[in-house]
Protein backbone atom coordinates (compact mmCIF):
# COMPACT_ATOMS: atom_id res chain seq x y z
CA UNK A 1 0.00 0.00 0.00
CA UNK A 2 1.10 3.59 -0.55
CA UNK A 3 1.32 5.24 2.58
CA UNK A 4 1.00 8.97 0.70
CA UNK A 5 -2.13 7.93 -0.43
CA UNK A 6 -3.81 7.76 2.69
CA UNK A 7 -2.19 10.51 4.58
CA UNK A 8 -3.31 12.58 1.62
CA UNK A 9 -7.06 11.43 1.71
CA UNK A 10 -6.98 12.30 5.57
CA UNK A 11 -6.14 15.51 4.49
CA UNK A 12 -8.53 16.19 2.42
CA UNK A 13 -11.43 15.14 4.71
CA UNK A 14 -9.43 15.14 8.33
CA UNK A 15 -9.14 18.55 10.33
CA UNK A 16 -6.77 17.17 12.33
CA UNK A 17 -4.83 16.87 8.78
CA UNK A 18 -5.63 19.74 6.83
CA UNK A 19 -3.09 22.24 8.27
CA UNK A 20 -0.13 19.30 7.23
CA UNK A 21 2.76 20.22 4.69
CA UNK A 22 3.73 17.83 1.77
CA UNK A 23 7.53 17.34 3.05
CA UNK A 24 6.78 14.03 4.11
CA UNK A 25 5.24 12.99 1.04
CA UNK A 26 7.79 14.43 -1.02
CA UNK A 27 10.43 12.46 1.36
CA UNK A 28 8.47 9.53 0.88
CA UNK A 29 8.73 9.31 -3.00
CA UNK A 30 12.39 10.40 -3.05
CA UNK A 31 13.06 7.46 -0.97
CA UNK A 32 10.49 5.24 -2.70
CA UNK A 33 12.78 5.41 -5.71
CA UNK A 34 15.99 4.21 -3.83
CA UNK A 35 14.55 1.46 -2.10
CA UNK A 36 11.58 -0.72 -1.37
CA UNK A 37 9.18 0.84 0.72
CA UNK A 38 7.65 -1.41 3.26
CA UNK A 39 3.79 -2.53 3.23
CA UNK A 40 2.12 -0.09 5.48
CA UNK A 41 -1.23 -0.53 7.31
CA UNK A 42 -3.47 2.13 8.76
CA UNK A 43 -4.74 0.58 12.01
CA UNK A 44 -8.07 2.44 13.27
CA UNK A 45 -7.37 1.26 17.08
CA UNK A 46 -4.28 0.69 18.98
CA UNK A 47 -1.62 -1.09 18.78
CA UNK A 48 -0.67 -3.69 21.62
CA UNK A 49 3.01 -4.69 21.15
CA UNK A 50 3.68 -7.90 23.27
CA UNK A 51 1.10 -11.42 23.29
CA UNK A 52 1.95 -12.37 27.03
CA UNK A 53 -0.46 -11.69 30.01
CA UNK A 54 -0.24 -7.78 29.82
CA UNK A 55 -0.95 -7.54 26.13
CA UNK A 56 -3.96 -10.07 26.45
CA UNK A 57 -5.33 -8.52 29.62
CA UNK A 58 -5.19 -4.79 27.34
CA UNK A 59 -6.62 -6.36 23.90
CA UNK A 60 -9.64 -7.98 25.86
CA UNK A 61 -10.43 -4.81 28.03
CA UNK A 62 -10.34 -2.64 24.73
CA UNK A 63 -12.90 -5.68 23.32
CA UNK A 64 -15.09 -5.28 26.14
CA UNK A 65 -15.27 -1.42 25.37
CA UNK A 66 -15.82 -1.84 21.12
CA UNK A 67 -12.19 -1.48 20.88
CA UNK A 68 -10.50 -3.45 18.00
CA UNK A 69 -6.61 -3.47 18.54
CA UNK A 70 -3.73 -5.34 16.52
CA UNK A 71 -1.35 -7.10 18.91
CA UNK A 72 2.08 -8.23 17.64
CA UNK A 73 4.42 -10.68 18.96
CA UNK A 74 7.97 -11.85 17.92
CA UNK A 75 7.61 -15.24 19.01
CA UNK A 76 5.13 -18.08 17.37
CA UNK A 77 2.82 -18.17 20.30
CA UNK A 78 1.29 -16.08 23.12
CA UNK A 79 3.13 -15.97 26.61
CA UNK A 80 6.29 -16.84 24.84
CA UNK A 81 8.15 -16.26 28.67
CA UNK A 82 6.04 -18.59 30.02
CA UNK A 83 5.58 -21.19 27.06
CA UNK A 84 9.14 -21.19 25.78
CA UNK A 85 11.52 -19.65 28.82
CA UNK A 86 10.56 -21.43 31.79
CA UNK A 87 11.43 -24.28 33.42
CA UNK A 88 9.05 -27.21 33.74
CA UNK A 89 8.48 -27.50 37.48
CA UNK A 90 7.14 -23.50 37.49
CA UNK A 91 3.87 -22.89 39.40
CA UNK A 92 2.54 -19.63 40.13
CA UNK A 93 4.13 -17.85 43.24
CA UNK A 94 0.70 -16.48 44.34
CA UNK A 95 -2.90 -17.60 44.63
CA UNK A 96 -4.86 -17.66 41.75
CA UNK A 97 -7.26 -14.98 42.54
CA UNK A 98 -4.00 -12.49 42.93
CA UNK A 99 -2.89 -13.80 39.32
CA UNK A 100 -6.11 -14.36 37.26
CA UNK A 101 -6.44 -11.46 34.13
CA UNK A 102 -9.55 -9.14 33.66
CA UNK A 103 -12.68 -10.24 33.14
CA UNK A 104 -12.25 -14.12 33.55
CA UNK A 105 -11.16 -15.97 36.14
CA UNK A 106 -9.37 -19.07 36.64
CA UNK A 107 -11.53 -22.38 36.59
CA UNK A 108 -12.52 -23.70 40.11
CA UNK A 109 -10.99 -26.89 39.57
CA UNK A 110 -7.70 -25.51 39.29
CA UNK A 111 -5.46 -25.33 42.55
CA UNK A 112 -4.51 -22.67 44.87
CA UNK A 113 -1.06 -22.39 42.71
CA UNK A 114 -1.89 -23.58 39.29
CA UNK A 115 1.12 -24.85 37.53
CA UNK A 116 2.82 -23.62 34.44
CA UNK A 117 0.75 -25.55 31.72
CA UNK A 118 -2.54 -24.57 33.74
CA UNK A 119 -1.64 -20.85 33.64
CA UNK A 120 -1.06 -21.48 29.55
CA UNK A 121 -4.23 -23.08 29.12
CA UNK A 122 -5.62 -20.14 31.28
CA UNK A 123 -4.42 -17.57 29.02
CA UNK A 124 -5.39 -19.82 25.47
CA UNK A 125 -8.65 -19.77 26.74
CA UNK A 126 -8.41 -16.62 27.44
CA UNK A 127 -7.30 -15.60 24.04
CA UNK A 128 -10.27 -17.52 22.97
CA UNK A 129 -12.96 -16.23 24.54
CA UNK A 130 -12.20 -12.49 23.46
CA UNK A 131 -11.14 -13.62 19.88
CA UNK A 132 -7.66 -12.10 20.01
CA UNK A 133 -5.58 -13.20 17.47
CA UNK A 134 -2.03 -12.05 18.03
CA UNK A 135 -0.32 -11.40 14.50
CA UNK A 136 2.86 -14.06 15.63
CA UNK A 137 6.79 -13.97 14.29
CA UNK A 138 6.40 -10.06 13.67
CA UNK A 139 9.32 -8.34 15.31
CA UNK A 140 9.11 -4.21 15.55
CA UNK A 141 12.23 -2.86 14.86
CA UNK A 142 11.21 0.48 15.40
CA UNK A 143 8.34 2.33 16.88
CA UNK A 144 8.42 6.43 16.62
CA UNK A 145 5.83 8.85 17.15
CA UNK A 146 5.24 11.27 13.78
CA UNK A 147 4.31 14.63 14.91
CA UNK A 148 2.98 15.66 11.45
CA UNK A 149 0.58 12.85 11.26
CA UNK A 150 -0.08 12.64 14.75
CA UNK A 151 0.19 9.00 14.21
CA UNK A 152 3.01 6.17 15.66
CA UNK A 153 4.52 4.36 12.93
CA UNK A 154 5.34 0.51 13.92
CA UNK A 155 7.92 -0.71 11.46
CA UNK A 156 8.17 -4.77 11.95
CA UNK A 157 10.21 -7.54 10.07
CA UNK A 158 8.48 -11.03 9.62
CA UNK A 159 10.50 -13.35 10.93
CA UNK A 160 9.80 -15.85 8.63
CA UNK A 161 9.87 -14.17 4.91
CA UNK A 162 11.74 -10.99 6.30
CA UNK A 163 8.77 -8.56 5.12
CA UNK A 164 8.50 -5.36 6.32
CA UNK A 165 5.28 -4.08 7.49
CA UNK A 166 4.62 -0.32 9.08
CA UNK A 167 1.03 0.02 11.14
CA UNK A 168 0.46 3.29 11.53
CA UNK A 169 -2.10 3.92 14.59
CA UNK A 170 -3.10 6.97 17.20
CA UNK A 171 -2.02 4.80 20.35
CA UNK A 172 0.58 2.37 20.88
CA UNK A 173 0.63 -0.11 24.46
CA UNK A 174 3.79 -1.23 25.18
CA UNK A 175 3.23 -4.87 26.42
CA UNK A 176 6.98 -6.58 26.35
CA UNK A 177 7.22 -5.98 29.93
CA UNK A 178 9.59 -6.18 32.51
CA UNK A 179 11.05 -9.75 31.33
CA UNK A 180 11.64 -9.34 27.31
CA UNK A 181 15.33 -10.16 27.98
CA UNK A 182 17.47 -12.41 29.72
CA UNK A 183 20.68 -10.66 31.97
CA UNK A 184 23.81 -12.49 31.26
CA UNK A 185 26.23 -10.87 33.81
CA UNK A 186 30.56 -10.92 32.14
CA UNK A 187 31.83 -13.06 35.05
CA UNK A 188 35.52 -13.04 34.59
CA UNK A 189 37.03 -16.42 32.94
CA UNK A 190 33.66 -17.46 31.64
CA UNK A 191 35.21 -18.32 28.43
CA UNK A 192 37.59 -20.73 29.86
CA UNK A 193 35.35 -22.85 31.89
CA UNK A 194 35.17 -25.81 30.28
CA UNK A 195 31.38 -27.09 31.46
CA UNK A 196 27.67 -25.98 30.61
CA UNK A 197 26.46 -22.33 31.20
CA UNK A 198 23.14 -21.37 30.81
CA UNK A 199 20.39 -18.90 31.76
CA UNK A 200 17.59 -20.28 33.11
CA UNK A 201 15.53 -19.13 30.08
CA UNK A 202 17.50 -22.44 28.81
CA UNK A 203 16.82 -24.54 31.70
CA UNK A 204 13.91 -26.81 31.72
CA UNK A 205 14.73 -29.83 34.36
CA UNK A 206 17.27 -30.91 36.95
CA UNK A 207 17.51 -34.09 34.75
CA UNK A 208 19.86 -32.78 32.31
CA UNK A 209 22.10 -32.70 35.33
CA UNK A 210 21.57 -36.00 37.43
CA UNK A 211 25.02 -36.67 39.66
CA UNK A 212 26.42 -33.10 38.70
CA UNK A 213 27.82 -30.43 40.67
CA UNK A 214 25.80 -27.56 39.63
CA UNK A 215 26.34 -24.13 40.59
CA UNK A 216 23.25 -21.55 40.55
CA UNK A 217 23.91 -17.69 40.39
CA UNK A 218 20.78 -15.54 41.71
CA UNK A 219 19.29 -16.38 45.00
CA UNK A 220 15.66 -14.78 43.83
CA UNK A 221 12.49 -17.01 43.80
CA UNK A 222 13.97 -18.82 40.16
CA UNK A 223 17.46 -19.57 41.33
CA UNK A 224 15.60 -21.32 44.75
CA UNK A 225 13.61 -23.45 42.90
CA UNK A 226 16.15 -24.43 39.97
CA UNK A 227 18.12 -25.53 43.31
CA UNK A 228 15.16 -27.34 44.68
CA UNK A 229 14.44 -28.90 41.09
CA UNK A 230 18.12 -29.82 41.05
CA UNK A 231 18.09 -31.77 44.50
CA UNK A 232 15.04 -33.68 43.62
CA UNK A 233 16.93 -35.13 40.39
CA UNK A 234 19.24 -36.45 42.04
CA UNK A 235 22.06 -33.52 41.28
CA UNK A 236 24.33 -31.57 43.77
CA UNK A 237 23.55 -27.78 43.93
CA UNK A 238 25.44 -24.88 45.29
CA UNK A 239 24.10 -21.35 45.61
CA UNK A 240 25.52 -17.89 45.00
CA UNK A 241 24.28 -15.57 47.34
CA UNK A 242 25.86 -12.28 46.56
CA UNK A 243 23.39 -9.92 48.25
CA UNK A 244 21.06 -9.96 51.08
CA UNK A 245 17.39 -12.15 50.73
CA UNK A 246 14.29 -11.84 52.35
CA UNK A 247 12.98 -15.40 52.77
CA UNK A 248 9.36 -15.57 53.64
CA UNK A 249 7.21 -18.93 53.79
CA UNK A 250 4.59 -19.26 50.75
CA UNK A 251 1.76 -19.37 53.97
CA UNK A 252 1.73 -18.52 57.08
CA UNK A 253 -1.46 -18.94 59.73
CA UNK A 254 -3.14 -20.71 56.86
CA UNK A 255 -3.51 -18.14 54.49
CA UNK A 256 -0.81 -17.23 51.77
CA UNK A 257 1.65 -14.48 53.05
CA UNK A 258 0.46 -12.13 50.13
CA UNK A 259 -2.84 -12.29 50.63
CA UNK A 260 -2.45 -12.01 54.68
CA UNK A 261 0.13 -9.15 53.71
CA UNK A 262 -2.82 -7.43 51.53
CA UNK A 263 -5.28 -7.90 54.06
CA UNK A 264 -2.89 -6.45 56.72
CA UNK A 265 -1.98 -3.35 55.08
CA UNK A 266 -5.94 -2.09 54.94
CA UNK A 267 -5.30 -1.86 58.27
CA UNK A 268 -1.79 -1.46 59.59
CA UNK A 269 1.19 0.60 58.27
CA UNK A 270 3.78 -1.24 55.98
CA UNK A 271 6.31 -0.65 58.79
CA UNK A 272 4.37 -2.98 61.31
CA UNK A 273 3.06 -5.23 58.52
CA UNK A 274 6.75 -5.86 57.63
CA UNK A 275 7.19 -6.37 61.55
CA UNK A 276 4.94 -9.08 61.80
CA UNK A 277 5.92 -10.88 58.68
CA UNK A 278 9.66 -11.46 60.13
CA UNK A 279 8.46 -12.32 63.42
CA UNK A 280 6.55 -15.37 61.96
CA UNK A 281 9.06 -16.05 59.14
CA UNK A 282 11.53 -16.24 62.56
CA UNK A 283 9.48 -18.78 64.45
CA UNK A 284 8.85 -20.57 61.11
CA UNK A 285 11.98 -20.45 59.50
CA UNK A 286 14.10 -19.93 62.01
CA UNK A 287 17.23 -17.53 62.26
CA UNK A 288 18.19 -17.65 58.18
CA UNK A 289 21.52 -15.41 58.31
CA UNK A 290 22.64 -18.38 60.38
CA UNK A 291 23.01 -20.24 56.53
CA UNK A 292 24.37 -17.79 54.90
CA UNK A 293 20.95 -15.99 53.72
CA UNK A 294 21.37 -12.51 55.43
CA UNK A 295 18.00 -10.13 55.91
CA UNK A 296 18.46 -6.57 54.30
CA UNK A 297 17.89 -3.81 57.07
CA UNK A 298 14.45 -2.78 55.45
CA UNK A 299 11.47 -4.93 55.83
CA UNK A 300 10.25 -7.32 52.32
CA UNK A 301 7.16 -4.97 51.78
CA UNK A 302 9.03 -1.92 52.24
CA UNK A 303 12.07 -2.61 50.09
CA UNK A 304 9.40 -4.23 47.29
CA UNK A 305 7.79 -0.82 47.59
CA UNK A 306 11.34 0.88 46.60
CA UNK A 307 13.25 -1.17 44.68
CA UNK A 308 11.02 -3.61 43.02
CA UNK A 309 12.82 -6.42 44.96
CA UNK A 310 10.45 -9.45 45.38
CA UNK A 311 11.13 -11.37 48.59
CA UNK A 312 11.76 -15.28 48.11
CA UNK A 313 8.67 -17.75 48.95
CA UNK A 314 10.08 -20.88 50.06
CA UNK A 315 8.54 -23.72 48.86
CA UNK A 316 11.03 -26.20 50.22
CA UNK A 317 14.41 -24.92 49.12
CA UNK A 318 15.17 -23.90 52.69
CA UNK A 319 15.11 -27.14 54.20
CA UNK A 320 17.47 -28.69 51.85
CA UNK A 321 20.06 -25.55 52.98
CA UNK A 322 19.59 -26.67 56.48
CA UNK A 323 20.00 -30.26 55.51
CA UNK A 324 23.45 -29.61 53.43
CA UNK A 325 21.73 -30.91 50.49
CA UNK A 326 21.86 -27.27 48.90
CA UNK A 327 25.72 -25.38 49.65
CA UNK A 328 25.33 -21.59 50.39
CA UNK A 329 28.78 -19.76 48.31
CA UNK A 330 29.37 -16.24 48.49
CA UNK A 331 30.21 -14.35 44.83
CA UNK A 332 32.20 -15.24 42.37
CA UNK A 333 35.32 -14.03 41.87
CA UNK A 334 36.12 -15.87 38.65
CA UNK A 335 35.85 -18.81 36.56
CA UNK A 336 38.65 -21.71 35.94
CA UNK A 337 38.77 -24.77 33.53
CA UNK A 338 36.64 -27.09 35.68
CA UNK A 339 34.91 -24.64 38.34
CA UNK A 340 34.76 -21.41 40.43
CA UNK A 341 36.69 -19.35 42.99
CA UNK A 342 34.91 -17.58 45.30
CA UNK A 343 35.39 -13.96 46.86
CA UNK A 344 36.35 -15.64 50.11
CA UNK A 345 39.44 -17.72 48.39
CA UNK A 346 37.93 -21.24 48.29
CA UNK A 347 37.58 -23.12 44.87
CA UNK A 348 35.46 -25.67 43.70
CA UNK A 349 35.12 -28.01 40.71
CA UNK A 350 31.42 -27.96 39.03
CA UNK A 351 30.17 -29.32 36.23
CA UNK A 352 27.59 -26.86 35.42
CA UNK A 353 26.40 -23.62 35.85
CA UNK A 354 22.99 -21.57 35.70
CA UNK A 355 22.85 -17.95 35.64
CA UNK A 356 18.90 -17.45 37.13
CA UNK A 357 20.30 -13.63 36.58
CA UNK A 358 16.92 -12.45 36.03
CA UNK A 359 15.78 -10.30 32.68
CA UNK A 360 15.44 -6.79 31.82
CA UNK A 361 13.49 -4.49 29.55
CA UNK A 362 14.15 -4.13 25.84
CA UNK A 363 11.86 -0.61 24.91
CA UNK A 364 15.24 1.37 24.37
CA UNK A 365 16.11 -1.08 21.37
CA UNK A 366 12.73 -0.37 19.54
CA UNK A 367 10.87 2.39 20.96
CA UNK A 368 12.78 5.69 19.75
CA UNK A 369 11.21 7.64 23.20
CA UNK A 370 12.56 9.03 25.54
CA UNK A 371 10.44 11.04 27.70
CA UNK A 372 8.09 8.17 29.25
CA UNK A 373 10.71 5.41 29.25
CA UNK A 374 13.96 5.44 30.54
CA UNK A 375 16.68 4.82 28.46
CA UNK A 376 18.99 2.98 31.13
CA UNK A 377 16.69 0.57 32.05
CA UNK A 378 13.54 0.41 29.74
CA UNK A 379 10.86 1.06 32.58
CA UNK A 380 8.56 3.96 33.08
CA UNK A 381 10.35 7.10 34.32
CA UNK A 382 7.38 7.44 36.64
CA UNK A 383 6.73 5.38 39.80
CA UNK A 384 3.32 3.22 40.11
CA UNK A 385 0.97 4.43 39.84
CA UNK A 386 1.65 6.88 37.53
CA UNK A 387 3.97 4.89 34.88
CA UNK A 388 0.94 3.35 32.45
CA UNK A 389 0.30 6.57 30.39
CA UNK A 390 2.58 8.34 28.66
CA UNK A 391 2.29 11.27 25.74
CA UNK A 392 0.35 10.88 22.28
CA UNK A 393 -1.07 8.34 23.14
CA UNK A 394 1.55 6.26 24.64
CA UNK A 395 1.39 3.50 27.18
CA UNK A 396 2.87 0.97 29.14
CA UNK A 397 1.28 -2.38 30.54
CA UNK A 398 3.40 -5.03 32.65
CA UNK A 399 5.92 -2.47 33.95
CA UNK A 400 4.58 -2.16 37.76
CA UNK A 401 6.91 -4.80 39.51
CA UNK A 402 3.68 -5.92 40.55
CA UNK A 403 3.22 -8.91 38.94
CA UNK A 404 -0.05 -9.51 36.83
CA UNK A 405 -1.98 -7.84 39.75
CA UNK A 406 -0.54 -4.67 38.55
CA UNK A 407 -0.46 -5.59 34.92
CA UNK A 408 -4.70 -5.76 34.97
CA UNK A 409 -4.49 -2.43 36.90
CA UNK A 410 -3.16 -0.53 33.90
CA UNK A 411 -4.89 -2.76 31.60
CA UNK A 412 -8.30 -1.72 32.64
CA UNK A 413 -6.88 1.90 33.06
CA UNK A 414 -5.51 1.98 29.23
CA UNK A 415 -8.77 0.54 27.47
CA UNK A 416 -10.88 3.13 29.63
CA UNK A 417 -8.44 5.91 28.84
CA UNK A 418 -8.81 4.97 25.35
CA UNK A 419 -12.60 4.73 25.16
CA UNK A 420 -12.72 8.69 26.80
CA UNK A 421 -10.59 9.54 23.47
CA UNK A 422 -12.68 7.99 21.21
CA UNK A 423 -15.48 9.27 22.49
CA UNK A 424 -14.08 12.73 22.73
CA UNK A 425 -12.87 12.51 18.78
CA UNK A 426 -16.73 11.29 18.03
CA UNK A 427 -17.76 14.16 19.60
CA UNK A 428 -15.38 17.32 18.28
CA UNK A 429 -14.19 15.61 15.06
CA UNK A 430 -17.14 13.35 13.21
CA UNK A 431 -15.72 13.47 10.12
CA UNK A 432 -12.62 11.21 11.34
CA UNK A 433 -14.46 8.37 11.74
CA UNK A 434 -16.41 8.75 8.70
CA UNK A 435 -12.84 9.43 6.82
CA UNK A 436 -11.45 6.11 8.14
CA UNK A 437 -15.00 3.90 6.82
CA UNK A 438 -14.17 5.17 3.05
CA UNK A 439 -10.36 3.91 3.48
CA UNK A 440 -10.24 0.11 1.63
CA UNK A 441 -9.88 -2.94 2.67
CA UNK A 442 -6.53 -3.17 2.16
CA UNK A 443 -5.36 0.05 3.44
CA UNK A 444 -6.83 -0.17 7.21
CA UNK A 445 -7.09 -2.50 9.54
CA UNK A 446 -9.18 -3.07 12.75
CA UNK A 447 -9.24 -6.44 14.18
CA UNK A 448 -7.21 -8.70 16.37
Amino acid sequence: MDCSREIEGKQVHDPIFINNNNKSKMNHHHNKSSSPQPRCIYVAGPVIVGAGPSGLATAACLKERDIESIVLERSNCIASLWQLKTYNRLSLHLPKQFCELPLMGFPSEFPTYPSKKQFVDYLEAYADKFEIKPRFDQTVLQAVYDPTIRFWRVKCVGMKGGEETEYMCRWLVVATGENAEAVVPEIEGKEEFLGDIRHTSLYKSGEDFRGKKVLVVGCGNSGMEVCLDLCNHNAMPSLVVRDTVHVLPREMLGKSTFGLSMWLLKWLPMQLVDRFLLIVSWLMLGDTARFGLDRPHLGPLQLKNLSGKTPVLDVGTLAKIKSGDIKVCPGIKRLKRYGAKFIDGRTENFDAIILATGYKSNVPIWLKESEMFSEKDGLPRRPFPNGWKGESGLYAVGFTKRGLLGASMDAKKIASDIKRCCEAEAKHHPMTTFTRSLLPATQSSSSN
